[in-house]
């Protein structure tokens, strides 16, 4: 296995690390999460350039980078569905239904994608810019969400600040959550459609 691949796979460790990390009551365990995705973050990009520019391109590349991806992004979202900031506690920082739209649309470009192998003789189907876009997104979106909720859970304790405050952040903070959510669904469903849409005349021919 090539360094490229490697650091994918990386990727899908991190992602466990990451709900382990939410999941369990240890010292500033979002600070940690936060940490361990933005290195995953960055070896999304170096996965890719190396492969480009050195080792090159293998088809286990192509098909487990956007899967990696997957797994990390969602592992990230579904822990942020079961936090409830003290202040705000009817609601979730990222709604369930965003993290079922998002799952349902990739489960549905890896169908496309094992698809095109089984047609096309062995073809994957890579990331286009669409969908190399909704990526970034997602990345942004979660780590914002991690820097506010590593502020509010890891820093905010050594503070003293007053119940006004906290108040007004918890309030804040669900408004950017969910606003960025909403953007991220949105190109999320527009770069599935894109795939669909580029492979249309695949997807009629087996109906």
């Amino acid at each position: 296995m090539n360094l490229p691949n490697m650091l994918t796979v990386s990727r899908l460790v991190a992602a466990v690390v990451v709900m382990l990390a939410m999941a369990l009551p240890i010292p500033f365990s979002s600070t940690l999460a936060f940490a361990v995705f933005v290195v995953a973050s960055i070896t999304d990009y170096w996965d890719g350039r190396l492969a480009r520019t050195h080792y090159g391109v293998t088809a286990f590349g192509k098909l487990m980078d956007p899967l990696a991806d997957k797994v990390l992004v969602c592992a990230a979202l579904v822990s942020f569905v079961g936090i409830r900031l003290p202040y705000e506690p009817a609601y979730s920082l990222v709604p369930a239904w965003v993290v079922v739209v998002i799952i349902a649309r990739e489960f549905a470009v890896t169908g496309l994608r094992l698809l095109v192998a089984t047609r096309q003789h062995g073809q994957i189907v890579s990331a286009g810019s669409w969908g190399k876009l909704k990526t970034v997104w997602q990345m942004i979106a979660i780590i914002a969400t991690f820097v506010l909720l590593a502020a509010r859970e890891d820093v905010f304790r050594f503070l003293n600040l007053s119940e006004t405050f906290l108040r007004q952040y918890d309030a804040a903070f669900v408004i950017t959550s969910w606003i960025l959510s909403t953007l991220v669904v949105v190109i999320t469903l527009i770069s599935g459609w894109k795939y669909f849409a580029n492979h249309w005349d695949l997807v009629t021919a087996e109906m």
